[in-house]
């Protein structure tokens, strides 16, 4: 019944026998094979990337923020660290010793002496207090207002308790003196020692009080610079140099200065120094931005305070938890271990982890070659396939530090979506992959491993189908508390001891940080499956529900247009479900072909004989055979066009194309052979590739039962008395043809798998054109 094509038969078993299928034979085929080479040469580049994404060259950094040290930590090599906190403290002194730069402009110093020379004419000329102008008055304190400003008390405290009209009466004395004529010249040598007596203040200047209350202790440095001084070079000083209260004191500069000036005379110092706190403004302005660019230069010039460690030493003890400042220790004996090897180390450890990975391939390729044809032999599929694996290992290892440590959610989007898109062992060997290579470049310990793992299968193992988004929101669920049942068990095991990890609060809150994610991994493949039918290539089933909609706009115009077309396509729909499904295929994918496989008929349904009515004439009777098979044959290519104007998926339109496969039209090329028989210049005309559906032929099991469904119901349909022995027979006829054909040659349908269809096609098609028992009343009615 199966039997093998007659014409392959007839090689010569000679020419067989000078090419033996050897090893060189099948090396030979690749080095002629351009299809193979460019698809090794894609494994080749993505196992580079993959080498450059997981960093082989580095060794893996094993401990996270939060882990448990049953046993502690030594050093494994000598090595040095910077001593952050001794850093730390000398930056802080050398910072304390850096000057508080301010900038002097004297200029408002010069025009003193002009005013107390108008200020004491005031006082000479007035015989009493009333007759003082009020600025003259308040200069010199002479009112009996209190002093509000802390300049004004301090001035006021030098006065004593003496009444205004007492220290009037003592400043126009010595102003005046005991002869009224010699008032000017008094005055002009008072102010000629006054000037002299404030020429200090030009060098050292004034500080502002406001600058003061800052913070500027007495002993901190101040650094005068002029104000066009452009460098920071100056003259350092202390705040009592500063300060004019300061200086005024017996023990400041110009305190000590007073016996120099004879014309100052003691009774009337302390109106001049009151009148000095009035009259004087600060001379200094503090350089915030230069004092910062000092302070940063001095920062910047400490050397670092260096912490040493020999091998063996304790780094952490026993039974502590890693925290941020163990952490960073560990690092920090990481990278001084890093550093010491070298460039030849560094090569073998990434040629090692290259043969890991080539080997590591080779099981993966093994499986998709024999399992996944179509994902082997396309192109395209293969890039996706493999740069998505790519991507995962290098973000995986990017997120898994601290903070984040995140590595499961790349893992377990990727692995949801290749099961969606595929099918769950290859999304197990998926998993079992990028967990293996993401633990081995990132901790390298094997509850990382299991942890990884295990949370991938839980929700793989549920992914059978995907009818809903919840489905993925349930099987995140899943994942989410297997990964923390894991996580918090291979602790115990590791601690032996339920109370510390209990204890643990740290642990705990990341073992559910973890869980959580799985929750955003699949919230994440639950948002992008349209993008993933897109990139994929695949359709889930959510999205052939919606198509199987009796409201879509395509099926509700076949019913308008090719009712009989309609009703044919909802039987192959519902016997092809039943068939497919019975050898582990995809049912709700072929029902939803069925259902679309003939919309190209609807473009000229008078040419098919399904919508046309009893007693017509048909149309292919005006026609030559060529032209009618032309006609029949476009209903693929029409109906495929009208599949991607309206959007559908390509799976559907895979199975539009190929539900004919290459068979041949034989009702029109029986009628062409027969007129070429009959008229000799006509002969030409019947050649039997002019008959023959352009395909492709079938290239899943999904197609290839439609594909015998379709003929097999259509085939029914002509049968007077559609007996049980009848319907078998056709079937075994029809499903007998397309294998001598060869039209299941490219899809992956077994001979068991072809018998097991075939029978459930019989008995569903039984089931439909069962005899019916005639009611008495008919009966009655016929004989009347």
């Amino acid at each position: 019944m199966f039997g093998i094509n007659q014409k392959r038969s007839r090689v010569p078993r000679s020419v067989a026998l000078r090419r033996p299928n050897t090893v060189w034979t099948r090396l030979s085929n690749v080095f002629h094979n351009r299809s193979l080479q460019l698809r090794l040469g894609i494994i080749f580049f993505e196992l580079l990337l993959l080498v450059l994404a997981l960093q082989s060259w580095r060794a893996p950094f094993g401990f996270r923020l939060g882990d448990y040290v049953p046993h502690g930590i030594s050093a494994k090599i000598p090595f040095e660290r910077i001593d952050q906190e001794e850093t730390e403290r000398a930056r802080d002194r050398a910072e304390e010793g850096v000057a508080l730069i301010f900038r002097n402009n004297p200029t408002s110093l010069q025009s003193l002496p002009a005013e107390l020379r108008a200020e004491l004419g005031d006082i000479a000329q007035a015989d009493s207090l009333t007759k003082l102008g009020s600025e003259t008055l308040e200069d010199f304190g002479l009112t009996n207002t209190v002093p509000q400003t802390e300049k004004a008390k301090e001035a006021a405290e030098r006065y004593g308790a003496k009444s205004p009209e007492d220290r009037f009466e003592k400043l126009r004395a010595a102003v005046v003196g005991p002869d009224q004529s010699m008032a000017q010249s008094r005055i002009d040598e008072m102010v000629e020692e006054f000037a002299q007596f404030i020429g200090p203040l030009f060098d050292t200047g004034i500080i502002d009080p406001k600058d003061v209350r800052r913070g500027i202790t007495p002993d901190k440095r101040i650094l005068v610079v002029d104000e066009n001084q452009p460098d920071h070079t100056g003259r350092d000083a202390l705040l009592p140099q500063v300060r004019l209260q300061d200086q005024l004191n017996e023990a400041g500069n110009l305190g000590r200065s007073w016996g120099k000036y004879p014309s100052l005379k003691k009774d009337i110092q302390p109106a001049l120094s009151y009148w000095l706190f009035k009259r004087v403004q600060p001379t200094l302005r503090y350089d915030q931005a230069g004092t910062k660019s000092a302070i940063a230069k001095a920062r910047e010039n400490v050397e670092v305070r260096l912490e040493r460690f020999i091998e063996g030493d304790s780094l952490i003890r026993p039974k502590e938890t890693i925290d941020a400042e163990r952490l960073t220790l560990l690092q920090d004996e990481y990278a001084a271990a890093e550093n010491e090897i070298g460039w030849g180390a560094r090569l073998t450890r990434v040629g090692i982890v290259f043969i890991m990975v080539l080997v590591l391939a080779g099981l993966n390729g093994f499986y998709i070659v024999l399992n996944e044809p179509k994902l082997a032999r396309d192109v395209g599929r293969l890039i996706t396939y493999c740069t998505a694996l790519v991507i995962t290992a290098f973000v995986g290892r990017l997120v898994s530090f601290d903070p984040l440590r995140a590595e499961i959610v790349p893992l377990l989007t990727v692995v949801l979506l290749i099961g969606v898109a595929y099918n769950q062992f290859l999304a197990t060997l998926t998993a079992f992959s990028l967990a293996l290579v993401l633990t081995m470049s990132t901790t390298g310990r094997l509850e990382d491993f299991l942890v990884l793992l295990s949370t991938c299968a839980a929700a793989i193992i549920p992914l059978r189908r995907v009818s809903s988004r919840a489905t993925l929101i349930k099987v995140s669920f899943i994942s989410a508390l297997t990964y923390f049942v894991i996580s918090c068990g291979s602790a115990v095991v590791e601690t032996q001891s339920l109370s510390e990890v209990y204890n643990n609060t740290q642990f705990l809150v990341m073992s559910a940080k973890g869980a959580s994610l799985c929750l955003v991994a699949g919230y994440l493949v639950a948002g992008s499956l349209p993008f993933v039918e897109k990139v994929f290539g695949v359709v889930t089933d959510m999205t052939l529900l919606e198509l199987s909609d009796p409201s879509h706009p395509l099926l509700q115009d076949l019913v308008r247009l090719a009712p009989g077309t309609y009703n044919h396509s909802i039987a192959v729909a519902s016997i092809a479900e039943t068939a497919v499904e019975k050898i582990g295929g995809n049912g709700l994918l072929v029902r939803v072909g069925a259902y679309f496989h003939d919309i190209g008929k609807m473009l000229k349904p008078q040419y098919f004989i399904e919508n046309v009515q009893e007693g017509s004439v048909s149309r292919h009777a005006q026609l030559n055979p060529a032209m009618s098979t032309l006609i029949i044959i476009g209903h693929v290519k029409d109906g495929a066009d009208l599949a991607e104007q309206y959007g559908l998926p390509q799976p559907i339109i895979d199975l539009i194309e190929q539900h004919h496969g290459t068979t041949l039209v034989e009702y029109f090329f029986r009628e062409a052979t027969r007129i070429a028989e009959c008229t000799p210049d006509h002969r030409n005309d019947a050649e039997e590739s002019s008959f023959r559906y352009p395909g492709p032929k079938p290239q899943t099991k999904e197609a290839g039962v439609l594909m015998i469904v379709d003929a097999c119901e259509s085939a029914c349909r002509t049968l007077t008395e559609p007996t049980p022995k009848r319907i078998e027979s056709l079937v075994s006829n029809i499903v007998m043809r397309r294998l001598l054909d060869d039209q299941f040659d490219e899809c992956d349908l077994k001979m068991s798998d072809i018998r097991v269809i075939q029978d459930s096609v019989i008995k569903s098609l039984i089931a439909v054109y069962h005899g019916r028992i005639k009611y008495p009343e008919l009966q009655e009615a016929r004989t009347a």
